[in-house]
């Protein structure tokens, strides 16, 4: 039996807030599976996107232990993480989180170029142009729409080629087509590079694409 790419055991995640410490998730375990499609749902607050995060040790379990691809993210530092992150993992945002000053081509080959890697550039177009965004490759995010930055962040995010794939609410700021394109380009990304996708959302027909849902309600999981 194949190892799972995710594990949680028993997480717990506990912030500081004006009023003191919030409790924001509650002895959360789980496994997902390589090459499963797991989608992360419930009402606004109820800790999906804080789940994420720890997946992707953008954010540090206060209890429990997280692990990915084996390895105990718990006790990484920053540095450590930011490494795995970069060798193993693409993240989306709702937020584009595109240099304004780069070009599209540039916002994707950046991260590749940060890795060391030699055709940084040509993955770069080879991602962009798979995202249909061939005759939009020297254009400044500010040139363009929405849509097309999304795109532009799902093509730096599946250039690397990562085992593990986050998104979160990655249709939540573009219109209805637009985000039934990025959905059909997010599974694309998956089965091209047979990565295991995990994501926020609130979409039932992204959800509904999905292996395997998994609810979550005021921190815990909605059984």
């Amino acid at each position: 039996m194949t190892s799972p790419v995710l594990s949680l055991t028993d997480v717990t995640l506990t912030l500081d807030g004006n009023a003191g410490k919030v409790e924001i998730l509650h002895g959360i375990s789980l496994t997902v599976a390589a090459g499963e499609t797991v989608g992360l749902v419930g009402p606004s607050g109820s800790g999906k996107s804080s789940l994420l995060m720890l997946m992707g040790g953008l954010e540090r379990a206060t209890g429990g232990v997280v692990k990915a691809l084996g390895a105990d993210l718990t006790p990484m530092t920053e540095d450590q993480l930011a490494r795995f992150r970069r060798d193993n993992m693409g993240v989306v945002f709702q937020s584009f989180h595109l240099i304004p000053t780069m070009t599209a081509l540039e916002n994707v080959a950046t991260p590749l170029e940060l890795a060391g890697r030699r055709d940084a550039f040509g993955r770069a177009e080879e991602e962009l142009t798979a995202v249909g965004l061939a005759d939009r490759m020297h254009h400044y995010p500010g040139q363009l729409s929405g849509g097309e930055q999304q795109r532009v962040a799902l093509a730096r995010a599946a250039a690397p080629r990562p085992r593990i794939l986050l998104a979160d609410e990655p249709t939540g700021n573009l219109d209805e087509a637009n985000g039934r394109a990025i959905m059909d380009l997010l599974f694309d990304l998956r089965d091209r590079h047979g990565a295991t996708l995990i994501m926020v959302t609130h979409a039932p027909e992204l959800a509904a694409r999905c292996d395997r849902v998994i609810g979550l309600r005021d921190g815990r999981l909605d059984a």
